[in-house]
């Protein structure tokens, strides 16, 4: 397959492949997304996808709407301690699972959001494997895929 956005993966014996990166509010409704070459850091897409957030105004109470969240969890893949200062100088509280330290730090009792997101977003079949060489495209699918969520999730209520 291939394209643009891919890069070898480091975890599946160098295969070209893509990431997909998501932002979600608390109850897992998906407000960013983005896609990356398997090859790139994590930590790089955290502030992008941020700044997409500080584009659209963010609906919620009654009020003058939000433009950025209290707070950001994140797993190890966006552990950096420069990125941390930039969250903190945003007026953002960064908590993100430190490396090297030990598992069990809790993390994961609100982490699962995040997880059921993409566990939501890879139930859609053409985007568990990409086989569009377009980005656009994939991408196209990617916000297709937010929209139904969002759709189901208003549907439901």
């Amino acid at each position: 397959f291939g394209g643009l956005l891919t890069g070898p993966s480091p975890v599946d014996r160098s295969r070209t492949g893509s990431k997909h990166h998501l932002l979600v509010d608390a109850s897992g409704i998906p407000l960013a997304i983005s896609l990356t070459g398997g090859n790139r850091n994590d930590v790089t897409q955290l502030l992008p996808l941020l700044d997409t957030l500080h584009a659209r105004p963010v609906a919620g109470k009654v009020g003058r709407p939000r433009r950025k969240p209290d707070r950001v969890l994140g797993d190890r893949g966006y552990d950096h301690d420069s990125y941390r200062r930039l969250l903190w100088a945003r007026g953002i509280k960064p908590i993100i699972a430190r490396r090297g330290v030990a598992h069990g730090s809790g993390l994961g009792n609100q982490r699962w959001v995040i997880e059921r997101g993409f566990a939501h977003l890879h139930n859609f079949r053409r985007l568990r494997i990409r086989y569009e060489r377009q980005p656009q495209i994939h991408i196209a699918f990617l916000t297709l895929a937010c929209a139904i969520l969002c759709w189901r999730r208003l549907d439901s209520l």
